[in-house]
């Protein structure tokens, strides 16, 4: 009963900054992690970053720690991804995740995904 919808993919260039959003809509009664996984043909899904409900605790990939930040506006029932210096690796089909457990980095603990956004990084 609760939907995800991400937003804000596309095509850059490497070295260019991307915003992605995820709205959460239906019945939403707060207290879920929220995450970001990407996947592409060649690899497995993988966990990209992911934030706690109070937006306290936060967890990033070792490939984009530094460069990705995620946030949340729960007012808005909307997670963020802020990506800057985008590599052509990042290119995927990245989808938001959330859960009531809590803050992990495994698919498998999320019941509850969006249809994913495409995100291209090519020169």
């Amino acid at each position: 009963q609760v939907q995800l919808v991400e937003s804000g993919g596309g095509v850059v260039r490497p070295g260019d900054s991307l915003r992605l959003s995820c709205t959460a809509s239906g019945r939403t009664f707060g207290g879920y992690a929220m995450a970001w996984f990407r996947q592409t043909p060649e690899k497995e899904r993988e966990f990209v970053a992911g934030i706690s409900w109070s937006g306290a605790r936060t967890n990033y990939a070792e490939s984009v720690k530094g460069r990705f930040a995620i946030s949340r506006d729960n007012a808005k029932n909307t997670l963020y991804l802020q990506m800057n210096s985008l590599k052509a690796e990042d290119t995927a089909l990245y989808y938001c995740a959330a859960n009531y457990v809590g803050l992990t980095a495994f698919s498998r603990d999320y019941p509850s995904w969006g249809q994913g956004t495409q995100v291209t990084v090519s020169s």
